[in-house]
Parts: structure tokens; sequence; C-alpha cells
């Protein structure tokens, strides 16, 4: 193995990262890769990280506002200056114009209007911006309703089954549900099918707030005002609820998209809103029914919890909001490559905010700005990517993950075709704790990443100090809901991809291979106090993890797009699946004993020995220097991931094609591994059973043989006898 000395001087360090043989690249074009990943990292910078996260977040800019378009045009004249090629693709959403008018008050026993709005603190001066708007949910349902309230615990599927089992009825109800356990539109949507009036939803200080720590502004812990804003959308797509399947395109353009009626959309009907826990206290406090709740129900907040207000407590809740076809633009920049222009690989953030977005998402916005500049000027030293690279900032994602969902229907046929990964770094500078998820292709580039960067202030690598951690990083927006365990004790955890960002479109509708990776900590996720302040007192005043992160999105993004052969981790497809494949037959087996997930595991272990025969065709191939079939073996590679995506799609909702990795559809966030035979679970059927099985083993089969013809058309033209099984 040969070792190369990256200097690390960038952040004040004196040590030197050991670099490992790099997969997918000959012998001579990885000594000009590591070389060209040493100029690399010469150009990051705390305080350009700094200067573009202060432009991007002084004042609130969410989807659909003037002060979001201006985020937009900052975007994209920096990277045109950084010289890129910039694209910016509008689309015409049906979207929330607002909070609209919200009020909750207690009527009965005595009339109190509750508070709605975040405090001010004198020595935070972004708290008291007139433009920022009171907590309030997008996609609620219009309604002035007074009536007796229920405590439904997360307002999960089983917390409401829990009440019926209880003899606690919710009908014609106000429901207070507590953050937490899954997305909140399913708790809207488990509500309204109980038959509840209207449902409010706060921050239980035991999941958040002083039971974890010093509050704000005195610690980074939710205080007693701060509010999560949210989308509640859950229809069973993802993107503009009225072009399911295709794009949103621009009303008054060439080409005319078929709208559905808004009438026709199953959006939420009851109203819904968050309050701080300060005003679910004034509710709860005065909740006089004859039950506690049950183990596990029990927060924070100082007395018994109860389940029922009594006929004594009555709360009103009004929300009038303004729904209709809003324009939303994504910014897109592209880095020509010289050898391979049609091959893309794709990194991405959106730059939409409930409020400051300081760290979710612009931390990942200024950061992918930085990655411009760098690469920018590799570029214009003559030093340009072998395949494309596109930098990507996505709009209205906080509304339901939907100007990326649009884009990847737009380009779904150049995605399906071209895409060689998606990365996604929605809030990935926001703390110190390093963490991953990713697709099995995407992990051990992760892994050689991490290795070739230093961690700020320390003598370890940025994958030393990821090892060291026990979960993914916490206090992300990213879908790091569900951790996979490391296959080897010398390896970290990597989580896999759910819910709730902008990988979904991507990964789960076309099937091109995802990551999602940063560093996390404390988050006032989603209120008004995501701001400058916050960020340079608990998150990271030194500014110094943007450029850390950089320098490891930019090493993956040069070795996806420099490699001679993709280097795509071959062998991890076979071990990931055995383990889901295990999974879901233990899921499956609590309700049917007798079912055996063996047939399906047999075909992976066939998997498994073309996966091994196709990794050391291609060490083989590449230490000779061979390069002459490269194009036809990348060709096979884009297709790999291809072998998931079904037509079909899942029964819970057919735009979700792949097979292999979908969100859960009860929780919006958790990710589901072979999201169709964990659906029948959840059903506690077996009657799809031998339908889903047939699916999944087409699936398996074809991934299998395109790894075979990468060993074959290696040893075609080699003459060499490196066979797996067919």
């Amino acid at each position: 193995m040969k070792t190369v000395l990256l200097p690390l001087f960038a952040f004040g360090l004196t040590s030197l990262v050991q670099a490992q043989q790099l997969t997918g690249f000959t012998p001579n074009r990885q000594t000009s890769e590591l070389n060209l990943e040493a100029e690399f990292k010469k150009h990051q910078s705390a305080a350009t990280y700094k200067e573009h996260l202060t432009r991007l977040t002084s004042v609130p800019h969410v989807a659909g506002t003037p002060e979001n378009e201006k985020v937009r045009d900052y975007i994209a004249e920096t990277m045109r200056k950084a010289g890129w090629q910039v694209d910016i693709y509008p689309h015409d959403i049906y979207l929330p114009k607002g909070p609209g008018e919200v009020a909750v008050e207690v009527v009965q026993p005595i009339r109190q209007p509750l508070n709605i709005r975040e405090y001010l603190f004198p020595e935070d001066k972004y708290a008291s911006d007139p433009r920022l708007m009171p907590g309030w949910n997008a996609y609620s349902g219009s309604g002035d309703v007074t009536a007796e309230v229920v405590y439904a615990n997360y307002g999960r599927k089983e917390d409401f089954e829990k009440l019926k089992a209880l003899g606690i009825s919710v009908q014609g109800k106000v429901v207070l549900a507590r953050y937490g356990g899954n997305f909140r539109g399913y708790k809207a949507q488990f509500a309204q099918a109980a038959g509840a009036a209207g449902l409010i939803i706060y921050t239980d200080p035991a999941d958040n707030g002083y039971a974890k720590g010093l509050t704000f502004p005195e610690g980074p812990q939710p205080s007693e005002s701060v509010i999560q804003r949210g989308s509640l959308l859950t229809v069973n797509y993802t993107g503009d609820p009225l072009t399911p399947f295709e794009p949103a395109l621009p009303i008054d353009g060439k080409v005319k998209v078929k709208r559905l009626d808004p009438k026709d959309v199953d959006l939420h009907k009851i109203p819904v809103t968050p309050i701080p826990y300060a005003s679910a206290l004034e509710i709860m406090k005065q909740m006089k029914g004859a039950k506690a709740v049950p183990t596990g129900w029990q927060g924070g907040l100082p007395f018994t919890y109860r389940l029922e207000g009594g006929p004594g407590l009555t709360v009103r809740l009004k929300v009038k909001q303004e729904i209709a076809i809003t324009r939303v633009y994504e910014v897109v920049g592209t880095l020509t490559g010289t050898e391979f222009p049609n091959e893309w690989i794709i990194a991405g953030c959106h730059y939409d905010a409930w409020a400051y977005g300081s760290t979710d998402p612009n931390s990942g916005t200024a950061m992918l700005l930085g990655l411009t500049e760098s690469l920018g000027k590799l570029a214009k030293a003559g030093q340009k990517p072998r395949r494309t690279i596109k930098v990507a900032h996505w709009d209205a994602e906080e509304f339901g993950v939907i100007g990326s969902a649009e884009w990847a229907e737009q380009f779904r046929d150049e995605l399906t075709k071209n895409a060689v990964a998606y990365m996604n770094f929605d809030a990935a500078v926001s703390g110190r704790v390093f963490g991953a998820s990713a697709s099995p292709s995407l992990k051990k580039l992760l892994i050689e990443a991490t290795q070739a960067v230093a961690y700020p202030d320390s003598n370890k690598t940025v994958y030393q100090h990821w090892l060291a951690q026990t979960s993914p990083r916490s206090g992300s927006t990213v879908g790091i809901a569900s951790s996979a365990p490391a296959l080897a004790a010398n390896e970290p955890t990597i989580g896999n991809l759910g819910g709730g960002s902008d990988h979904i479109g991507p990964y789960m509708h076309v099937g091109v291979p995802s990551l999602s990776a940063g560093v996390g900590g404390p988050t006032l996720y989603h209120s008004s106090y995501d701001d400058l302040f916050f960020y340079n007192k608990f998150v990271d005043s030194t500014y110094k993890m943007g450029p850390m992160v950089e320098q490891v999105v930019g090493t993956m993004a040069l070795r996806l797009a420099n490699a001679d052969i993709l280097p795509y981790d071959l062998v991890r497809y076979a071990s990931d699946l055995a383990t889901h494949l295990k999974a879901a037959e233990k899921a499956i087996k609590a309700y049917a004993p007798t079912y055996s997930i063996e047939p399906l595991l047999a075909t992976v272990a066939d998997l498994k020995k073309n996966a091994e025969a196709a990794e050391a065709a291609r060490q083989s191939y590449l230490a000779a220097g061979r390069t002459d079939k490269a194009q036809e073996l990348n060709k096979i590679m884009l297709q790999l991931e291809q072998s998931f995506i079904d037509k079909k799609g899942m029964a819970f909702g057919s735009w979700y094609r792949s097979l292999y990795a979908s969100s859960d559809p009860y929780s919006g966030y958790a990710s589901w591994m072979l999201p169709g035979l964990l659906y029948e679970a959840s059903l506690k059927s077996t009657a799809n059973l031998p339908d889903l099985e047939n699916r999944y083993k087409t699936a398996i089969q074809s991934l299998s043989g395109k790894l075979a013809s990468l060993v074959q058309t290696v040893n075609k033209s080699a003459g060499a006898s490196l066979g797996g099984s067919k």
C-alpha cells in the first residue's frame, strides 16, 4: 500500500493523514487524484464559510417569500462567480401562503389566550424581526372549534389505539399531542381519522427542554416559548400535492401539466397548530379527567398527566390558512466533466427555512457554496473533473420535500440513465458530532473519504472521530431515523436513509444511490431561534466545522468524478440485504410463526458470490492499469441501483418505487428497509407475500446478473478466469 501524506495545516494541525488504496482507481490515476485532493484542501476557509452563512441567514426566508428569492439570487450569483453554469428551474406548486389566522385559548373555566410566539431576548437581536411568523403548521385544515381536550401522548397510530382500548373517545374533541415518535402530519391524520375536531402539538420538556439541560438563551435546549413549526403534508407521494408523478412546471409555460383539483387531494380537514410548552402547561394543569396516563405517557411538566380534561375545561382552536399556486425555484450549478459529461455526481441541500435556518438547512447551503468555490478554483487552474458535478439548492423542502421531488420528476429519465450518486447535506454543519446514512453502494466511499480528512483541533481524522460515536448524528433533520449495525468492529455506524429530506426523490422514486452526512448536535428545530446567535454560541463559534465537512464532501465528489471504475461498494449489497431480510422475517414471524425467508436468503447467497467475484475482477483489472473497458463497465455500474426500482411501486403509495428503501408510511421519518415486506407485516397479513417474494427475488437476481456481467466483461477482454456464479 502506498502512503501519501496530506497537508492538514489549514486547521492549524501538524498531524498527517495516511491515505488508503483508493477504490476504483488505477495506480497512476490514484497518485494524481491524491495530489488533486491535497490541492483541493488548500482552498477551505472558516472565514468564507462564516460569510456565506451570515449572508444566507440574516433574515427569515420562508419558501414563496421575497426574502427567499433574495437567498436564491445570492446562491446563483456565488456559483456563477465561481465559474459554474447556473440553471434555475421554476415550479408552480400548491403552497400555503403563510400561517393566516391562528389562535389558541382556554375558554372554560376562565378565558385565557395562549402564546403562539417565541419570547424576545435582548441578547438575541434576531428574535425581534417583524417578519418572523408565529407558530404554525403548513397544510392545516381551516376551522374554528371549541371543545373538550384529550391527551394522546405522541399522537402515533398505537397511541390512538390505546386510547380506544381505554375507552377514551376523541370524537369532537381537541387532541393535545407532543412532538416526537412520528411525523407531525401523521399525528393530524390519525387524530382526524379518530374523529377529533382539532389538534394541538407541543414540545414536551421531557423530550426536548429543561429535562435535557440548560434552556435557551442560557443553553441549547428548547425553553418554554420555543415552537416547532412544520408541514403536515401526508399525501401518499412526495412533492407538489396537485401533480403526483409529474413535475409542477409553470402554469404559464409552454408545457402544460394536468393538475388535480385541490378538492380531490386528501389534505387535512381539521385545524392543527403547534404551541410552546408554557402554553401547553396552561391547558394540561387544568385537566381533571379521572384517568391518569398509562406508563410511558407522562411527560416533563410538573404534575400528573391525565387523559381527559373533563367537561369543565374547553379550548378554542382557530386556524384560517390560505393555500394557493406559488412559484418556487430549484437552483442547480453544473461543472461539466471533461471526459464523461453525461455522468452526474449531485450534491444538494434545500435553502428555504421556517425562519433564519442557520442550522437547518443553511449550514449545509453555506458549505456547498464553499465547495463550488473550491472546485471552481481547481477548474480555473485546469483541473476539471472527469465526470460532471452538480450542486443543487432546493426550494420548498420544509413544506414536504417538494422542490427536489419536482426536479427529480422533471429529470427522471436523465437521472435514471446518468446519475452516479446523490449526496444530501441538509443541516450538514449543525454541531460537532459526525454521522451518516447511505445506500449500500456508497458506504465504502464515506468511510474512505472520512479517513482522508482531519477533524479540527485534534490529532484525529474525521473517521476516527466518527468511529468513537455510538449512534448517527443527533439533532439532525436529515433522514437518519434508523441506524444499521456496523459490519465489523472497526467500522462506524452508518444509518439507513429514511424520510424527511431531499434524498427521497432521487433515491426512493428514481433509484439513484444516495447518502446523507454531516455533523450535528442540539438544535432548536424549526423555531425562530435557529439563527446566527444560536449558531455562534452553541453550534460552532470557530466556524471550522464547515470547511471540515466541505473537505469530506469534496473528497467524495472528486473520487466519484475521477475514478476509472465507479467506486461503489459492491459486496455491501449482499451483506445489508441479508440483515434486512432477517429483520423482515422476524416481523412476519410475530404473527405467522412458520414463515421463512430462506428462499430469498439463498438468492442473496448467489448475489454475494457474484459481488465478491466482481470486486476481485475490478481490483485485478485496475491493478493492471487497464482502462480499455472502463466505459462499458461503468455503464453497468450505473444501473446497479435500478435493480430495486419496481414500476408497480409500494402498496402504501406507488410513487415510492424502490423495493429496497422507503420512509416509514406510519411515522414519516424512520427508514423502512425492504418496505414491501414491512408493509405486509404492519398489516399482519400473508396474502401478498408470494407476490412480494417474487418481486424481491427478481430484483436481487437482476442485481446479481449485472454483477456477473461485470466479471464477464473483464474476463472477455483479459482472457482471464475470474468468473462468479450465475
